[in-house]
């Protein structure tokens, strides 16, 4: 009896968790206003806000000065490029510089701390900004040229102390897990940001987020010891009720690329969910003024654990339905978590097929049963870099496991004939 109990206990509780990241995932597509509403408003030809954009790149010598140049066609007329490289790496400090000798609106700021990470090199670079608004960008990224105007438009229009725009990962033809990496940023940045900057709590993305410069210096940066700072900065801002603005336009998002290998995804999310402990330990989140938002918080931040276990747990409570002598009703309950994964599945296949109409990609039959079968084989990685992720935490390891990039979101892609 008591283990028929417990198996409709776990059950229930996955078919919840499972249910809730579901809804958050559809919420950009419940109606066509609210779809609408996820969009930059069109720009009125004003421009009042200057940038400052930091490129915080270590050893990224093969992809940054396609990001510099990138940045350097932006219709805007006020931003300077901040490029922030270490004292021990000179070739991409060679690259920096030279994108420096050529345009005058391009700097480079030399991190010299000898434990090297991102919002370490961000924060050495604030004292050097000059811009009303500063933007993060990374060193791979392949910036929209009218990007600035948009978020110019939208700081004056919205009263926004943050401004979120989209990042996408667009090389979903390179690997099986590739597949599904580029699905979940897509998820992340159309739907599931908005709906919690819509809640006022909100964890940003890691690049093309813009933060007034005034901001982010009362709040003394970035957190130098964190393994996610861009969640920590907007749980920090949301905490003490800095607005945030949350905006994705295909022809708008900041196009990046997957990791490279297997490994280099694990070491990835590692690092992102060791970062989101660190967040949910600091405690931060408890000024969140209602009590919604704060279960909102807790969940968020450990939503990463939450996802791996419901992976990994729904097919063996399948199993256990099947295998073992439980009562129908129970056997009924084990079965709910299934029922939603697969609908999940539906959705998934749905959101590919718009995926790719969005930025005019050819996706084939083949590439919706990579998306079906990896599922499972994706989920394991994730609990094995939720696992691995606090055994670090565990030990006091917080070194930064740098991903590299070569440029493959670059690469030629099969594509549609319809706009990109």
């Amino acid at each position: 009896m008591l283990t028929s109990v417990f198996i409709a206990a776990v059950s229930l509780a996955l078919f919840g968790m499972a249910a809730f990241t579901l809804w958050w995932q559809m919420h950009a597509w419940r109606t066509p206003e609210v779809l609408a509403s996820t969009r930059f408003s069109p720009p009125d030809g004003d421009e009042h806000v200057s940038f400052s954009l930091l490129v915080p790149a270590r050893h990224e010598q093969a992809v940054l000065d396609h990001t510099i140049q990138r940045l350097l066609t932006s219709t805007h007329a006020d931003f300077e490029i901040i490029v922030i490289v270490g004292h021990d790496d000179p070739e991409t400090t060679a690259v920096a510089e030279r994108a420096a000798g050529r345009d005058p609106r391009v700097r480079v700021v030399v991190d010299t701390h000898e434990k090297k990470n991102k919002p370490r090199a961000m924060n050495t670079a604030l004292p050097h900004c000059r811009g009303d608004v500063v933007g993060v960008f990374d060193a791979e990224d392949q910036v929209h040229p009218a990007l600035l105007a948009h978020v110019d438009h939208a700081f004056r229009t919205t009263g926004a102390d943050v401004v979120q725009g989209g990042v996408q990962l667009i090389n979903f033809h390179s690997s099986w897990y590739s597949l599904r990496n580029c699905l979940e940023y897509f998820f992340w940045f159309r739907s599931r940001l908005h709906l919690h900057a819509q809640k006022g709590f909100i964890p940003l993305g890691g690049n093309t987020v813009f933060v007034r410069t005034d901001v982010l210096r009362a709040a003394d940066g970035w957190d130098p010891d964190c393994l996610a700072e861009d969640c920590d900065l907007g749980v920090r801002l949301s905490s003490i009720g800095k607005k945030v603005v949350v905006a994705y336009d295909s022809d708008m998002v900041t196009r990046e690329e997957t990791p490279g290998t297997l490994i280099s995804l694990l070491k990835q999310r590692t690092r992102w969910n060791q970062g989101f402990l660190q967040v949910y330990r600091k405690k931060d989140w408890r000024q969140l003024p209602t009590f919604t938002q704060r279960l909102l918080a807790r969940y968020t931040l450990m939503t990463p654990f939450f996802q791996a276990f419901t992976g990994v747990i729904i097919p063996l409570n399948a199993a256990v339905a099947l295998l073992l002598d439980v009562p129908v009703g129970i056997a009924f309950v084990t079965f709910l978590p299934a029922v939603t994964a697969l609908v999940t599945f539906v959705f998934e296949v749905v959101g590919l097929h718009d995926f790719g109409k969005q930025y005019g990609l050819r996706v084939r039959f083949t590439h919706y049963v990579k998306l079906i079968v990896g599922g499972p084989f994706y989920q394991v990685l994730l609990a094995g870099a939720a696992v691995r992720a606090v055994w670090r935490e565990q030990r006091g390891r917080n070194d930064w496991e740098l991903t590299s990039h070569v440029g493959a979101h670059l690469a030629p892609v099969d594509r549609e004939d319809v706009p990109a």
